[in-house]
């Protein structure tokens, strides 16, 4: 994905791959950093402005508002999103059997039950892929053209390798956390299914009845692994954003109390001295800060990977809409 992207591996490790607790933690020392350095190498007047009451008071007060108008519109968010899980009977029937079709279909082609395990579901699925892709090119390496037997070979040893590395990917992981969705979205199936077709067209009068069968075998199971794969991005959406209404609950409060404290006990006095040449004020306020701004980063770390995977997500169909495949 990264290679398709032509995107750094930082920020495709910022943007995905990193725990979103560990990208948190990144932000919170990049504010802290930046607000000690701004206040001890701005010019001098900001020191003294900082140590006023009056602007402790005003910059914490503020905090106590922002928290609690943040917490409570991230939770309401996540409701919303939620909510398109509740509906009465009748729906929740359609749905089960809408599900349960897709299931029965999948066991037709895997040839055994579909697994309740969203990592090993996706396995299978590109199993067949891998397998159909192997039966295709032993049926054209009969064939009497060259050129077809060459695209032929470069495309499914590709795709056989691509299935490969995915299938490795998945072996170890477990719904709950991203590596699942992260392995499903490194198989560009859209690109291999316009492939299929590409074949089938420009090499229609080539192909026996057979070979082509075989094409659209592969492209029956390419296409299965579109739905399955935004499935299991749907829910991880939805367990994304329970996740982040926990933890923003859970930092909102110890927040509420940090600036409750600096917005009550701390003055100008308070902090005397010096550490490592930066006034203990400054330290004092700016982890105070810090610690406050902590829900919003929190949402920040996680809208980041839930936008970044809409984005590349965007269409289900063969379409190409970023310009680094193109």
């Amino acid at each position: 994905m990264r290679e398709r992207a032509g995107e750094s591996r930082l920020k495709i490790w910022l943007l995905l791959g990193a725990n979103r607790l560990e990208v948190t933690a990144v932000l919170a020392l990049a504010v802290l950093a930046t607000f000690v350095a701004a206040v001890t190498l701005l010019p001098e007047p900001l020191l003294p402005q900082l140590r006023a009451e009056d602007t402790i008071e005003t910059m914490f007060s503020t905090m106590i508002g922002a928290i609690i108008t943040g917490a409570t519109l991230v939770v309401t968010i996540g409701q919303l999103v939620l909510s398109q899980e509740n509906g009465p009977l009748g729906e929740q029937r359609a749905r089960m059997e809408g599900a349960m079709d897709f299931r029965d279909f999948t066991e037709e082609l895997i040839g055994s039950p579909s697994p309740p395990d969203p990592s090993t579901f996706l396995q299978d699925l590109i199993g067949v892929t891998k397998h159909r892709a192997t039966v295709l090119q032993s049926a054209i390496s009969e064939n009497d053209s060259d050129q077809l037997r060459k695209e032929v070979d470069e495309f499914t040893d590709s795709l056989v390798g691509n299935a490969e590395l995915v299938r490795d990917q998945l072996e170890d992981a477990s719904f709950g956390t991203f590596d699942v969705l992260f392995a499903a979205l490194n198989f560009n199936y859209g690109w291999k299914i316009y492939q299929v077709e590409r074949i089938a067209n420009e090499h229609e009068d080539e192909l026996s009845a057979d070979e082509t069968e075989h094409l659209d075998n592969l492209k029956t199971a390419l296409s299965l692994f579109g739905p399955a794969r935004e499935h299991v991005k749907t829910l991880y959406f939805e367990w994304a954003l329970v996740s982040l209404s926990q933890m923003i609950l859970y930092a909102a409060v110890p927040a509420l109390v940090v600036a409750g404290v600096m917005l009550t006990v701390v003055d100008a006095g308070t902090f005397p001295g010096a550490t490592v040449g930066v006034s203990n004020m400054t330290w004092a306020i700016g982890v105070a800060f810090t610690i406050t701004l902590l829900p919003f980063l929190l949402f920040t770390a996680y809208v980041l990977r839930i936008v970044t995977i809409a984005k590349r997500t965007l269409a289900i169909e063969p379409l190409i809409l970023r310009d680094s495949q193109r």
